[in-house]
């Protein structure tokens, strides 16, 4: 079962997505959507093994979001071996968030 790992900074993020699958989940606290979608990111993290979930908030960390050119949130991206797999903006189902990892 996997944790929500809050990243403070791009060479943390950077390290953390460079192996292996991690789903990024980019939000803020000022965002309603953003806080619909955490508790769905959070369900999904603890079903899911072989996958590292990242929460990183936008006004922390605003390299990361600039670099990935992540313009509205909440977007929900998929990282295999530190290359953009899969992205999503918007709010996102259970059931579409399931098929987004697989």
């Amino acid at each position: 079962m996997a944790e929500m790992i809050k990243v403070s900074s791009k060479e943390e993020f950077d390290k953390i997505i460079s192996e292996g699958k991690t789903f990024v989940d980019f939000n803020a606290t000022w965002c309603g959507p953003c806080k619909m979608q955490m508790p769905l990111v959070h369900m999904l993290a603890q079903k899911t093994e072989g996958i590292k979930f990242i929460d990183l908030d936008v006004d922390l960390v605003p390299e990361v979001a600039q670099q990935y050119q992540v313009m509205s949130i909440p977007t929900l991206m998929l990282f295999e071996d530190g290359k953009e797999a899969k992205k999503n903006v918007g709010f996102m189902d259970p059931t579409k968030l399931d098929n987004f990892v697989k």
